[in-house]
């Protein structure tokens, strides 16, 4: 064995017992084994570092700002609100599961989950669903969507940049679905049908007044019908303003006539000011639904984008809010800061927001500027100040701008007219100059530490590559099979790669299995393109662990999961990964 393969595999066992241990990040560890291997000399600056000019780190930066252009847009908020218009977790699983794995496979999944976590568990509460019941499917329906187009996951995109580099032709735009499509209909399959029944009931104490009968603190907000927009001249029922999560209408006012409760029939006007009541995670996305406008949306869309946030504020006895109304208040000039919805001890309050007259204990929900804590916390207007973490408002009319946006980018690669990388930084750049995002909300959005970690991963699988490594392996792996086929060394490949997805990352095992799964498939009479994709698949397929995927990790919290937990789906999911994979690995269809 030659030196530079003894430090490449020495590097390699060092990385995977650091990352193992949990006491670096995937980031670091990975970056460090790099520059180990090239302060060495068992790889050129060339070899180390080609990771960073090949195509996929700057795809994947790019395709973080699309999707996070599509979030803070909520262009997806209402058919969200379709998908969750069920009563059941079977119904809601087959809806969520397979739109998530859809949008999945056409952006990175990451920021899917963080746009799904909040209303899914509303609706779970909702429904008086175990939030438990549905989070964790909801991850593992974007892992497993991802795997159907090159730029659904990074380990994808990861996989084509080292095929590029070993002198293969990249992956194109639907490859991956060769094996990723029978793949995904099967592992939803088991995600529907198992999700109500293996899934631990946690988070149960849902969130009810001491009656159990609705929902506590519900905050109450008036939005005004667009007047020829998308719910003007159609019914409450058939807007879908009845099947809203943890959220309901309270009544409507037309011409200063107040209708309450609202029936499911009753046909809505432009200019008609609806009041709804729902918890705060809900009242601060719900101006963003297509058709329904803040009554003050004037002055929270004049505000600057980064510079204002949520605040709730409490009214205290010695408040001079208590008995007046915030029209008779002046609430915006005094304050600076738009009033948007308002609690009262859990009772639904039936008059129009401006109407309503303050009392003490009151809990308002307002938009203002950065520096409204600082100006009034230590004054007697308010007896309580918290800045909220959620998103501040944006502009719903940018909505149709991002959806068009996410459309050229999926629909370039697709029909020729570009690759993907120029499509994911021109959809990146038009979310900008559209003004979807701020350069700050877009800087914000791409994960650096997944970036760098990527490109270095890419030179990590060069050096396995280039010493000779991946071949001395893929001999001895052959050597071990050579009686029983391809399809026993497709097995061993996959196997060690979804433990190596688990114990390290989905970038780190792509970045060692790959080269020696090509060498493998040489070595075994394979196909080398099949091999890559069930390493790949494998790679991406980390339903073990918390922690083995960033959404995996996003829904441990809310979900109120134990570690244990993700055995449940999980080893089920994996052993599909285990039967699939080395099958089209070794006999293709």
């Amino acid at each position: 064995m030659a030196v530079d393969e003894i430090i490449v595999a020495a590097v390699l066992v060092a990385m995977m017992a650091a990352l193992m241990s949990k006491r670096v990040t995937p980031a670091v560890g990975v970056i460090v084994a790099l520059l180990v291997l090239y302060l060495t000399r068992v790889i050129d600056a060339s070899a180390a570092f080609a990771g960073f000019s090949n195509p996929a780190p700057l795809t994947i930066a790019a395709l973080y700002v699309v999707a996070a252009g599509v979030e803070r847009s909520g262009a997806l908020l209402p058919a969200l609100r379709v998908v969750l218009g069920v009563k059941t977790v079977s119904a809601v699983l087959v809806r969520v599961s397979g739109s998530v794995a859809f949008l999945s496979a056409l952006v990175a999944n990451t920021p899917v989950v963080a746009m799904m976590i909040s209303p899914v568990r509303a609706w779970a509460e909702g429904q008086r669903v175990a939030p438990s019941k549905v989070l964790l499917p909801l991850s593992y329906a974007a892992i497993i969507g991802g795997n159907l187009t090159l730029v659904g996951t990074s380990t994808n995109l990861v996989a084509s940049g080292m095929l590029s580099g070993a002198g293969y032709e990249s992956m194109s735009f639907w490859e991956p679905a060769r094996l990723g499509l029978p793949f995904t209909v099967a592992a939803l399959a088991l995600v529907v049908i198992g999700g109500p029944r293996l899934m631990p009931t946690r988070g149960v104490d849902i969130a009810e007044d001491q009656h159990g009968d609705r929902p506590v603190n519900p905050y109450v907000v008036s939005l005004t019908v667009d007047p020829d927009g998308p719910l003007d001249g159609v019914s409450v029922g058939e807007g879908g303003l009845r099947a809203l999560p943890s959220t309901y209408l309270v009544g409507v006012d037309r011409r200063g006539e107040t209708l309450a409760p609202v029936a499911p029939e009753y046909v809505l006007r432009g200019g008609d000011t609806l009041t709804f009541a729902g918890q705060i995670k809900q009242v601060t996305d719900i101006d963003r639904m297509q058709g329904l406008t803040l009554d003050e949306h004037e002055h929270v869309w004049s505000l600057d984008e980064d510079q204002h946030a949520w605040f709730e504020v409490i009214i205290g006895a010695a408040s001079p809010l208590v008995g007046r109304t915030i029209k008779q208040l002046g609430f915006r000039q005094r304050y600076q800061a738009a009033v948007v919805a308002l609690n009262r001890d859990g009772h639904a309050i039936e008059s129009k927001l401006g109407e309503a007259r303050l009392q003490v204990g009151d809990s308002l929900l307002v938009v203002a500027d950065l520096g409204f804590g600082d100006r009034w916390r230590k004054r007697g207007d308010f007896l309580f100040i918290h800045q909220r973490s959620e998103a501040p408002p944006t502009a719903q009319a940018r909505a149709p701008l991002a959806l068009a946006i996410l459309a050229a980018v999926v629909l370039m690669p697709i029909s020729g007219f570009a690759d993907v990388l120029y499509s994911s930084v021109v959809g990146a750049l038009a979310m900008v100059l559209g003004g979807v995002l701020t350069t700050r909300q877009a800087r914000e959005s791409v994960g650096l530490n997944v970036i760098v970690m990527i490109g270095a991963a890419i030179g990590i699988g060069a050096s396995v590559q280039q010493t000779g490594l991946a071949d001395r392996i893929a001999g001895m792996l052959s050597g071990a099979v050579a009686d029983l086929g391809p399809w026993v060394a497709a097995v061993g490949l996959v196997a060690t790669t979804l433990v190596l997805t688990e114990l390290i990352s989905n970038a780190g095992a792509v970045a060692v299995m790959l080269p020696i799964a090509l060498s493998t498939a040489v070595e075994t009479g394979g196909d080398p393109r099949q091999f890559a994709l069930g390493v790949t698949l494998a790679a991406a397929s980390s339903f073990l662990t918390p922690i083995g995927y960033q959404t995996n990790t996003m829904v441990f919290g809310p979900g109120r999961y134990h570690p244990a937990d993700y055995l449940r789906l999980g080893l089920p999911l994996t052993g599909l990964v285990l039967l699939i994979a080395p099958l089209f690995m070794a006999y293709g269809w």
